[in-house]
């Protein structure tokens, strides 16, 4: 987590200390420990009702972190198929385009990741994917061994475009406004809830209450960590791409 985090996180403790402290002075334990079973009842029914939420919303993100994931070697597996095709074509246009693949591997390494954390692209790498493009339209097959190479080659072309794409729509993917208010609102009731419960000792009660919105506000930032794929805590890293760029022949 971020230092940003774990000032969330310290800022949400501190202001439900404070809270709670007002609370417990101004409305006693003795007034409030009557009502605990009733209280009690439905404070389960509350939790749940932040709970449920929260594993759809943490689910759902971590489905897409995978999807991400799985993306990003389903566009580097077409880059290697690009890449292996090139060395079979003829010179110079075989090795025109090996160097555009192992250009492009590296320009979204080093270029374009960064980047995807802000939910920004690179042109370099854009550029680089109609390059490779043009560079198999260029090639002109003279018998049916070299057809089969441009036929690969194009499907191998089409499909890294494809999965490119679906990359880059992926980092704009985060939770609807709507999901926020639920779970932020949900929390602020759960733990808002547990003032209401009297016990005779203020320091067992403090600790109770401080515990649960420690858990409640970690599983927020946690959520919000998760929000996007490529960055964050848990993002997803350009290995795909190291593995390809990893162990190759000498370019020629």
């Amino acid at each position: 987590m971020t230092a940003k985090d774990y000032g969330i996180i310290v800022a949400v403790l501190i202001l439900t200390f404070i809270t709670l402290r007002l609370f417990e002075r101004f409305i006693p334990h003795h007034r409030r420990e009557p009502h605990n079973d009733v209280a009690g009842f439905i404070f389960a029914t509350v939790s749940v009702v932040f709970a449920v939420p929260l594993a759809f919303v943490v689910v759902a993100l971590w489905t897409n972190n995978d999807t991400a994931h799985q993306t990003t070697f389903k566009e580097a597996n077409e880059l290697a198929g690009i890449y292996w095709i090139s060395r079979q074509m003829p010179l110079p246009l075989g090795s025109q385009l090996e160097h555009e693949t192992l250009d492009y591997a590296h320009t979204v390494i080093d270029d374009e990741w960064p980047l995807l954390a802000k939910h920004e692209t690179s042109p370099k790498a854009t550029n680089l994917v109609y390059q490779i493009r043009d560079s198999v339209f260029a090639f002109h097959p003279t018998d049916i061994s070299q057809q089969v190479l441009y036929d690969h080659a194009l499907t191998h072309v089409e499909s890294m475009a494809e999965q490119r794409r679906e990359r880059l729509n992926q980092t704009e993917e985060s939770l609807p406004p709507l999901l926020w208010a639920i779970l932020i609102g949900s929390a602020l009731v759960t733990i808002a809830f547990t003032f209401l419960f009297g016990l005779s000792s203020s320091f067992a009660h403090t600790v109770m209450v401080m515990t649960l919105a420690a858990l409640v506000v970690v599983s927020l930032v946690v959520v919000r960590e998760m929000s996007y794929p490529y960055s964050g805590t848990m993002k997803v890293d350009p290995t795909a791409f190291q593995v390809f760029l990893a162990r190759l022949p000498t370019p020629r």
